[in-house]
């Protein structure tokens, strides 16, 4: 009986004593990073870029006009986003661009709402990504990707670096992302 008695004390003084570490906490741990790169992008991080270099000259400001149309994506700034698609529409329209990429400019300059903005950058992409392809003379352009994109439908940008800056996501998932393609 005493040993019945002194297996129950232990298995019992065992548990208290075990959960004690298991106990939640209310608060959250606080952590600071030494790195000073922070997340919340008034304006988007300067990452290493290559140049890009293409056989015609107005190839080269449409796509440096989609870069810093991205790069404001990234930043989640509607407005500047609206004022930098109002910039490309007639570049856009003089370099041969498709019928829906022109609609998809027109309604990332007409809107104030980033999620549409976003929504209407994947027709931006994909015409961008068919105008470069035979007009590339040197550099290279990054096709990137984010499967979590539109409710894990993903979508893809490109950039001139190969780190990822989000532009569907901006500081909510910042590199969230993959390199699917190099087109040189």
């Amino acid at each position: 009986m005493k040993l019945n008695y002194f297996i129950f004390a232990f298995f019992i003084g065992f548990a208290f004593t075990a959960c004690k570490d298991e106990v939640k906490k209310d608060t959250p741990e606080t952590v600071e990073v030494a790195s000073g790169d922070d997340v919340t992008l008034t304006k988007p991080k300067t990452v290493e870029s290559n140049t890009i270099s293409f056989n015609n000259p107005r190839m080269e400001v449409v796509f440096n006009n989609y870069i810093d149309l991205k790069d404001t994506f990234v930043a989640s700034n509607a407005e500047k986003v609206s004022a930098i698609a109002s910039e490309l529409i007639l570049p856009f329209t003089n370099i041969g661009a498709g019928d829906s990429a022109l609609k998809a400019l027109e309604t990332i300059a007409k809107s104030t709402a980033i999620e549409e903005q976003r929504t209407a950058f994947v027709v931006v992409t994909s015409e961008i990504e068919k105008l470069v392809k035979d007009e590339i003379a040197s550099g290279t352009i990054y096709k990137q990707y984010c499967p979590m994109a539109f409710n894990n439908t993903g979508a893809s940008w490109l950039s001139t670096s190969s780190d990822i800056m989000n532009p569907y996501f901006g500081d909510k998932m910042l590199r969230c992302g993959r390199i699917d393609a190099k087109i040189e």
